[in-house]
C-alpha cells in the first residue's frame, strides 16, 4: 500500500511537470513567433541555445555526481555489510529497503538532475560574459589583475563553486542515506559503526569537498576587493594585512585536511583526520573571525589615517573610475554681482529658455485641459528641445495616452480590439504663457493642431508607456481613432507591428497562452488580423534585451517626419569592480552604454552603442551580433533628440559630493563633504532634483542644452558648486563641474526661499491670495549660470482650493541682494536690473484683445497686486524719510 501510495505521488508529481514543460514549451513557441516580428532572432537563438547547452551540461553533470555515488553506496556495501540486532534507528531490514532503493535510484536521480538543469539555465548570461570578456585596461591594485576578471569571471567561479559544494553535500547525504539503509552504516546503542569500503567511500567525498573549500578559500582572496570592513569600501589594512593571510593559511590547511581524507582510507585511527579538521574549523573561526577583529579595534582604529591611508586612495581612485567620475573637467566660477540688462541681452537665448512650467504643475494643467476624453491620461512631462520657426527652444511634451481601465464599459471587444491606442501629444515652450495663466501650446487638441513648425503625421500610440499587455489590430470590428465631438472616428491599423493570427491552430495557442478563451469565439478576428503584445515601451524593450538597466524616465521625440518615437537609455552595470564604493540597488560600476529607440505606430525597436569605449558593451556587441548600432547610424533627426540620461546624472553627482575629495586626509575627515541643496517641497524638506536648461556655458560660444544641479557644502545652505552635463554634439556626454570660491558666500536655494519669505511685499500677496480661498503653490527654485553670475527663478501657480488647473501667476527673480515679484519674468528681471524691460520676443504671450471681457478674479487680482505694490513702496518711503530725519538730528 505504501508503495502503491507512493508511485501515485510521483504519478502527480510527473503530470504537474507535464503541464507546465507543456506552458513553458508554449511560451517559447510565442517568444520566437514576438522575436522574428521585432527582428531579433539572434539574441532568442543565442540565449535559447546557451540555455539549453547549460541546462543539460549541469543537469548532466548532477545526475552522474549524483547517480554514481548512490549506485557506490549499493554496490560497496554488501561484502562488508553490517548486521546488528538492535539497530537504534529502528529501520527495516536491507533486505527490505534495498529493491526500492534499486528501483529509485535512476528515475528520482533523473528527475532531480531534471530540476538543477532547469534550475542552470539561469546562469546563461554569466556564461557568456565569462567566454567572451572584454579588457579594462585597469588593473586592481592587491592582485595585479584586469578589472575583467572581477567583471566577467570571478562571478561564473563563485557561482560554479556554488553548485559544486551543493552537489557534492547533497550526493553525500544521499550516500549516507543509502548506507543507513543497505547496512553500509549501523547506528545501535554501542555506538557508530561503518563498513570499511562505505568509510571510504565517504572519506573520498570528504577529501572531494575539502579540495573544493580550498578552492573556495582562493576565491574569497578576490572578494577582499570587495569588502566592507574598513573605513572605505574595498580591502583594507586588516583585510590586507589579517584576513588575507588567514585566507592562504585556511587555503592550505584544507587542502592538507583533504589528503589526511585520504590517507585514512588505509588507516584504523581517525585521530589524524580530526585532527587536522579540528585545526581548519579553529583556524577559521580565531583567524577568521576573532584576529581580524582584534587587528581592526587594538591597531587599526588608534592609527586609523596611517594605517588606511593607502587604501582609501584606491577606493577614491577606483571609485572615480567606475562611475565616469575621472573625466569631469573642473573650471572655476566666480559668482560676480556685476550682471546687467546689457548682459541678459547678450544671452536672451537662455532668458527665453528658463523653465517657468514645472512638471507637477503642468501635468496637471494639461490633464484638465487637453485629456478630452476619460480614457485619455498624460502619464509625464518630457523635456527636451527643439528647432521652431528657427530658434533653437526648449519645450514640454506629453503623450495623451489610452489608459484602458478608464474606459467607460470594460468589455472585451472595447479593450482587445476597439480601444486600441492612444493619440497625439502635446507641446508648449517652457516660459509663455497667457494672460490667464495658463501654458501656450504649439501642438494640442485631436487631431494634433500646430501652432510652428513642429507637426505631428502619424499620432496613433500603440506602443507606450501607459499601454496594456496585448490588442489585436486589423480586425472587423471598428478601431476607435480618436473622438470628434458627438460622433467617433474609426480606423484600420496600416503598420507591420504584431504577430499574425494566420490560422486557427495559432490561435488556439495564443488563447492558450493569453488565459483568453473569448479570443477563440470571437468572430472579428480574420486571417489577417494581428495581436499586438508587450506594447508597454520598457517591458518591450526588457524582453529584447534584460542584461541592460533601463532609465526609468523614457521620453518621446516628434521625428522630422512627424512620427513619434519613444527613446530610452539604457546602461550597462556590474557590481564587481574592485574598490569602488556601491550604490544600492545599482552596483559599483555603471555606464550609460545604449540609447533606444522605439516607434510608437508599429513597435519597431532599435538599439544604439552610445559608449563604445565601454568594455562591458562590447562584450555585448561580442555575444550578440547584429543586436547593437552605432550612435551613428540613428537617424539624425532623433539623433538631435539624445540627451543626457537624469537618472544617471543623479547617481554621479551623488557620487561627486564625496569623491570629488581627492587629497586623503580631506576625504577622511569629510572636512570637503558637498550635498544636494534642500529645500521645502508641499511642506517638507526635499533634496533638489537635476532640471535641463539651455544656457551658454561660461566660456563657450554658443548655447546648448545640458542638465544641471548645484551642490552645498554638507550641513550648509549656500553653494560650492554646480555641475553641467552637455547633450549637444560634439560635446555629448561630458561632464563640468564650475566651483565656487570657498572665500565668499554665494546663496543657496534654501536661504533665496527665506529671502523670499522675508520679503514683505512677497508674504503680504502670498497671504492675500491664501485668504482669498486659494492655493498657492511655489515652484522649483531654478539656480542659473548666465555669463559669470547666478541668477535665482521661482514661478509662483495658483490653484482653487479644491480645483485641479493651477495658473502661473507670478514670477520671482532674485540676484545678489534683490529680490523680485512681477506678472512676467521680464517684468521681475526688469525690476531686479533696473531700466526697461527685455526684449519682446521672450515676452509672455499676447491675452485677448483690448476689447475682450475680463474676469472679475482677475480684475480683483491685478487691483491686489497693485496695491500691495504701493503699500510696499510706502513702507520703503516712510524708513527713508525716518533716517533722513535721524541724519538731520545728528
Amino acid at each position: 500500500m505504501r508503495l502503491r501510495g507512493f508511485l501515485l505521488l510521483i504519478l502527480v508529481i510527473g503530470a504537474i511537470a507535464l503541464l507546465n514543460t507543456a506552458g513553458q514549451i508554449l511560451a517559447l513557441y510565442i517568444d520566437w513567433l514576438w522575436f522574428r516580428e521585432v527582428q531579433f532572432t539572434s539574441v532568442f537563438l543565442t540565449v535559447l541555445r546557451t540555455e539549453v547547452l547549460l541546462g543539460a551540461v549541469t543537469g548532466a553533470a548532477f545526475f552522474l555526481i549524483l547517480y554514481i555515488n548512490v549506485l557506490l553506496g549499493r554496490r560497496l556495501t554488501p561484502r562488508d555489510a553490517i548486521v546488528v540486532a538492535d539497530d537504534a534507528l529502528g529501520l527495516p531490514s536491507p533486505e527490505v529497503l534495498e529493491p526500492y532503493i534499486r528501483r529509485l535510484a535512476l528515475p528520482v536521480s533523473a528527475a532531480l538532475a531534471l530540476l538543477v538543469g532547469w534550475a542552470g539555465t539561469g546562469r546563461w548570461e554569466l556564461v557568456l560574459q565569462a567566454l567572451n570578456p572584454t579588457p579594462f585596461g585597469i588593473r586592481d591594485p592587491l592582485f595585479d589583475r584586469d578589472v575583467a576578471f572581477y567583471v566577467f569571471q570571478l562571478p561564473l567561479w563563485n557561482s560554479l563553486y556554488g553548485w559544486l559544494m551543493r552537489a557534492l553535500v547533497f550526493s553525500g547525504l544521499a550516500a549516507i542515506a543509502v548506507y543507513l539503509c543497505t547496512g553500509g552504516i549501523r547506528v545501535s546503542p554501542r555506538g557508530l559503526a561503518i563498513a570499511r569500503r562505505a568509510r571510504g567511500h565517504l572519506l573520498v567525498l570528504a577529501a572531494g569537498l575539502l579540495l573544493l573549500k580550498a578552492a573556495g578559500y582562493r576565491l574569497a582572496m578576490f572578494d577582499l576587493l570587495f569588502s566592507q570592513r574598513g573605513v572605505a569600501f574595498g580591502a583594507g589594512y586588516t583585510d590586507v594585512n589579517a584576513q588575507l593571510p588567514i585566507l592562504k593559511a585556511l587555503m592550505v590547511l584544507a587542502g592538507v585536511s583533504a589528503a589526511l581524507c585520504l590517507v585514512t582510507i588505509r588507516l584504523r585511527s581517525w585521530r589524524p583526520l580530526l585532527g587536522g579538521v579540528a585545526a581548519l574549523v579553529g583556524v577559521a573561526i580565531l583567524g577568521g573571525v576573532v584576529y581580524p577583529g582584534v587587528i581592526q579595534r587594538y591597531q587599526v582604529s588608534p592609527n586609523e589615517i596611517v594605517k588606511e591611508k593607502l587604501y582609501i586612495d584606491f577606493n577614491i581612485r577606483y571609485t572615480r573610475l567606475a562611475y565616469g567620475l575621472d573625466n569631469i573637467e573642473e573650471r572655476e566660477f566666480p559668482a560676480d554681482q556685476a550682471l546687467t540688462l546689457q548682459d541678459l541681452r547678450k544671452n536672451d537665448a537662455t532668458i527665453k529658455n528658463i523653465r517657468l512650467w514645472d512638471t507637477r504643475p503642468l501635468l496637471a494643467t494639461y490633464s484638465q485641459l487637453q485629456e478630452i476624453r476619460t480614457y485619455y491620461k498624460f502619464t509625464d512631462i518630457d523635456i527636451d528641445r527643439y528647432i521652431i520657426n528657427g530658434e533653437y527652444r526648449q519645450v514640454t511634451l506629453s503623450a495623451r495616452e489610452l489608459s484602458s481601465k478608464d474606459l467607460p464599459s470594460r468589455i472585451w471587444i472595447n479593450e482587445r480590439l476597439t480601444y486600441t491606442h492612444g493619440y497625439g501629444a502635446v507641446v508648449s515652450p517652457v516660459n509663455r504663457v497667457t494672460r490667464e495663466g495658463l501654458p501656450e501650446f504649439w501642438v494640442k487638441d485631436i487631431p494634433p493642431v500646430a501652432s510652428s513648425d513642429l507637426r505631428i503625421s502619424r499620432p496613433e500610440l500603440y506602443f507606450s508607456e501607459l499601454a496594456n499587455d496585448y490588442v489585436f489590430a486589423k480586425s472587423r470590428a471598428k478601431e476607435f481613432d480618436y473622438p470628434a465631438g458627438d460622433q467617433n472616428v474609426y480606423t484600420t491599423y496600416e503598420g507591420q507591428g504584431g504577430i499574425p493570427l494566420s490560422s486557427f491552430g495559432r490561435k488556439v495557442l495564443f488563447a492558450a497562452h493569453l488565459g483568453d478563451i473569448k479570443l477563440l469565439l470571437s468572430n472579428d478576428l480574420t486571417p489577417d488580423s494581428r495581436v499586438l503584445i508587450y506594447r508597454n515601451i520598457r517591458e518591450r524593450v526588457q524582453r529584447i534585451a534584460p542584461f541592460f538597466r533601463y532609465d526609468d524616465d523614457p521620453y518621446m521625440v516628434i521625428s522630422a517626419a512627424g512620427r513619434i518615437v519613444w527613446l530610452l537609455d539604457g546602461y550597462t552595470i556590474s557590481d564587481r569592480f574592485p574598490y569602488s564604493a556601491p550604490t544600492r540597488g545599482l552596483g559599483n560600476y555603471v555606464r550609460n552604454a545604449v540609447k533606444v529607440t522605439v516607434d510608437a505606430y508599429d513597435g519597431t525597436v532599435r538599439f544604439y552603442v552610445a559608449d563604445p569605449a565601454d568594455p562591458l558593451i562590447r562584450t555585448i556587441a561580442r555575444i550578440f551580433p547584429g543586436l547593437l548600432q552605432p550612435l551613428d547610424a540613428m537617424p539624425a533627426d532623433l539623433r538631435a533628440h539624445i540627451r543626457y540620461p537624469e537618472g544617471l546624472f543623479r547617481i554621479q553627482a551623488a557620487m561627486y559630493a564625496v569623491y570629488h575629495m581627492r587629497d586623503t586626509q580631506v576625504f577622511y575627515n569629510k572636512e570637503d563633504l558637498w550635498s544636494l541643496p534642500i529645500r521645502p517641497v508641499d511642506g517638507r524638506e526635499r533634496a533638489m532634483e537635476p532640471y535641463y536648461l539651455i544656457l551658454r556655458l561660461p566660456g563657450e560660444p554658443k548655447e546648448e542644452f545640458v542638465l544641471l544641479i548645484p551642490f552645498t557644502p554638507s550641513k550648509k545652505d549656500n553653494l560650492a558648486a554646480w555641475l553641467a552635463a552637455r547633450s549637444d554634439p560634439p560635446n555629448y556626454g561630458k561632464l563640468v563641474v564650475y566651483n565656487f570660491p570657498k572665500q565668499k558666500l554665494i546663496y543657496g536655494p534654501r536661504q533665496i526661499e527665506a529671502r523670499i519669505d522675508q520679503d514683505s511685499f512677497i508674504s503680504q500677496q502670498l497671504s492675500l491670495w491664501s485668504q482669498r480661498g486659494s492655493q498657492v503653490i511655489r515652484g522649483n527654485l531654478l539656480v542659473i549660470p548666465i555669463e559669470r553670475s547666478l541668477v535665482y527663478v521661482e514661478p509662483l501657480y495658483i490653484a482653487a482650493e479644491k480645483g485641479q488647473l493651477p495658473e502661473l501667476k507670478r514670477v520671482i527673480v532674485g540676484f545678489g541682494d534683490r529680490i523680485a515679484m512681477e506678472e512676467t519674468l521680464e517684468g521681475a528681471m526688469a525690476r531686479v536690473f533696473g531700466g526697461q524691460s527685455l526684449p519682446a520676443a521672450a515676452a509672455a504671450a499676447p491675452g485677448p484683445p483690448a476689447g475682450a471681457e475680463v474676469s472679475v478674479k482677475a480684475l480683483l487680482d491685478s487691483a491686489a497686486a497693485a496695491y500691495a505694490r504701493a503699500s510696499e513702496e510706502l513702507r520703503r518711503l516712510g524708513e527713508l524719510l525716518q533716517q533722513l530725519r535721524g541724519a538731520g538730528k545728528r
